[in-house]
């Protein structure tokens, strides 16, 4: 006879380590953000987690199929922190610019778990509640199914690649970001004018501007862009 399947939920630890912690996968999610967090990507092992959770490593798979599950619950993680709290307000520009902003900012939170994840398509319960949640506000506002998924398409790979720009500056050691941040103003702003005449003229602007994410910037010029297009259909 065919082995029986065990529930997943039978598979999970419930008895406590033995520091009396009981396992979860919000418990391992977290763990592994701040080892990520504390020690890069490198430092995230199923050896150093177990260590970390005072559990056998074995046990991590009665949660997660793999490593490499367990990154992708990372990733929906973040999502679904960029998500608590949020509703939309039936402004569907207000509703995308805060989603938007919210994603973003709950990566660069935390950069180096960002670096691992923002390329990543989970298909998990957060992912799908957010990918659900930009679909109905485009929807709704009046744009034919095409133009929805064109919108949608450059709105969510827009803010996970600046993501993914953001989060790898900021996972840098603090002296190689302090040294690339202080090359608007030791460099560019030296450059002459008889050679770089117009890096020259924006160098004090470039100074100010290039150390902060464009995120913001780019965000509305889609947001532009749709609503004219939007504009353009409703004649």
């Amino acid at each position: 006879m065919p082995k029986a399947v065990v529930p997943e939920e039978k598979r999970r630890r419930r008895r406590p380590t033995r520091s009396g912690t009981v396992l979860s996968e919000a418990l391992i999610v977290e763990t592994a953000l701040r080892m990520l967090r504390e020690h890069g990507s490198a430092g995230l092992t199923a050896r150093r987690l177990g260590l970390a959770l005072d559990a056998d490593p074995s046990t991590l798979y009665r949660y997660f199929r793999g490593m490499d599950d367990l990154i992708l619950a990372i990733g929906d993680a973040l999502i679904g922190q960029a998500l608590d709290g949020w509703q939309p307000t039936g402004e569907w520009r207000a509703d995308l610019r805060a989603v938007g902003l919210r994603i973003h900012a709950a990566y660069v939170a935390h950069p180096q778990a960002a670096v691992l994840t923002t390329s990543r398509v989970t298909g998990r319960a957060n992912e799908l509640a957010a990918d659900e949640a930009v679909l109905d506000v485009l929807r709704t506002a009046g744009f034919p199914l095409p133009d929805t998924v064109r919108v949608y398409h450059a709105f969510i790979d827009q803010t996970l690649a600046f993501a993914a720009l953001d989060a790898a500056s900021l996972a840098l050691p603090s002296a190689a970001l302090r040294a690339d941040e202080g090359m608007w103003r030791s460099t560019y702003a030296r450059l002459p004018r008889t050679t770089h005449p117009r890096i020259a003229e924006a160098a004090p602007l470039l100074a100010a501007r290039m150390v902060d994410s464009a995120y913001p910037t780019a965000l509305e010029m889609l947001l532009d862009s749709a609503e004219a297009q939007l504009r353009a259909l409703n004649g």
